[in-house]
């Protein structure tokens, strides 16, 4: 799983945070708010369309009218699966599901569509942990 959290840290630029809205409690934001602060770009979905963090925010991630690098993922395990199927189908390159946000079901079928996965961590916790190497085959 390392070198995937690497490569993901490293190669992936534009991030649609599925669930991202502007209530701060909510982990989302906050982590959103990490993901800029390093560099990220940071493209908000959620049925409300918020502008977040300056992000003009989209009600799906078939509405984004640009490429998507990763897709992270803030909702219940049971939808997620849904979400990566829809990942698969605007092309990103990744799928980052958050901690406790598990579907094996999902993993095998977005791994198997070419995509690298994250399951049940936290990007910022990670970044921390692993950092965003240039090189992900220097992996554990």
């Amino acid at each position: 799983m390392d070198e995937a959290i690497r490569k993901i840290l490293a190669d992936c630029d534009t991030w649609a945070v599925v669930g991202l809205s502007n209530n701060t409690s909510r982990a989302a934001y906050g982590v959103a708010r990490f993901l800029q602060s390093h560099g990220k770009r940071v493209v908000p979905v959620h049925p409300a369309a918020e502008t977040v963090h300056g992000e003009q925010g989209y009600a799906t991630l078939a509405d984004i009218p640009f490429p998507v690098d990763c897709v992270d993922v803030f909702v219940r395990s049971e939808l997620a699966g849904d979400i990566a199927d829809q990942a698969v189908g605007i092309n990103a390159k990744a799928v980052w599901f958050q901690l406790d946000v598990v579907d094996q079901d999902a993993y095998a079928r977005t791994t198997a569509a070419g995509l690298t996965m994250v399951m049940d961590h936290c990007p910022a916790i990670e970044w921390g942990r692993l950092g965003p190497a240039s090189d992900p085959s220097d992996s554990d």
